[in-house]
């Protein structure tokens, strides 16, 4: 089992919050349900890259989110689902641990085969284990905000993952959203053109088969707005203003309406 390396992760981290981070992994251990660490923990883990973190991020499957919820409520902490559709949250006084079983687009829903690729690893000295790089980069590629751009994590997954990375489950996760991978791929072998080997030659050959086959066949008639999936405040108004489709929204994507609406609101608080 390997540490991470918490000591310049921790340093701007109290002692106070440290120990709720501590305590939510005992509970959630003690109560033998599963949860993976994600977030900036895991991606210092994997490629080494050192920011502050004001929060923990947990994910969890949905199935298992009451067993969870009953245990820390059981344990003393307040629990909150904060956004049916994704995230709930576990507060104490300012600090919170994020409790994550999908996406904010509904796509990188947690499945089986988080935990079936999951990496044990040790945090704060407690045992763990790491969301799969392939899944990390897969939650992070839709992430376009005008405040926030993930992309830059992504260039250094791959890079850190290098040829050892899982593409045929990387393509699987991505199934019809394989744009932003492609468009994620060709940026790394911009920004690493001496590590462009990394990514295999089938995959970029597949990818951009798919894109050729685009080319030369006609564009759809639906009038949909695939930019919903990257951001969820940078096209509100080609929904509300040009009556664009919600590619969010059933039947095109797993948010309900109402699910979409709020997550979408939530944005004007940033």
């Amino acid at each position: 089992m390997r540490e991470i390396a918490t000591t310049t992760l921790s340093r701007n981290i109290s002692e106070d919050t440290l120990g709720f981070y501590q305590e939510i992994l005992q509970v959630l251990n003690a109560a033998s349900v599963p949860y993976l660490v994600g977030g900036t923990f895991a991606l210092h883990h994997y490629a080494g890259i050192e920011r502050p973190t004001k929060d923990l991020d947990l994910f969890i499957h949905w199935n298992d989110y009451d067993d969870i919820q009953e245990a820390l409520q059981n344990a003393g902490f307040n629990v909150e689902l904060t956004y049916p559709h994704w995230l709930a949250k576990v507060y104490q006084e300012d600090d919170f641990v994020d409790l994550i079983f999908s996406s904010g687009n509904g796509v990188a829903v947690v499945d089986d085969l988080w935990f079936e690729h999951a990496k044990p690893a040790e945090l704060f000295g407690i045992a763990t284990r790491l969301c799969p790089i392939e899944e990390t980069i897969w939650s992070k590629a839709f992430i376009m905000e005008r405040e926030r751009f993930d992309g830059a994590d992504i260039a250094h997954l791959i890079l850190a993952g290098g040829k050892m990375l899982n593409w045929d489950r990387l393509l699987t996760r991505f199934d019809e959203h394989w744009r932003p991978l492609l468009s994620h791929l060709i940026l790394f072998g911009f920004i690493y053109p001496a590590h462009r080997d990394i990514v295999p030659t089938w995959v970029m050959g597949k990818l951009l088969s798919r894109l050729n086959n685009e080319v030369y066949t006609p564009a759809s008639d639906n009038n949909l707005c695939g930019g919903t999936l990257l951001s969820r405040e940078q096209y509100v108004e080609d929904i509300h203003k040009h009556h664009y489709e919600d590619a969010r929204v059933a039947p095109h994507g797993n948010l309900s309406q109402y699910e979409a609406e709020r997550w979408t609101e939530a944005s004007k608080g940033n």
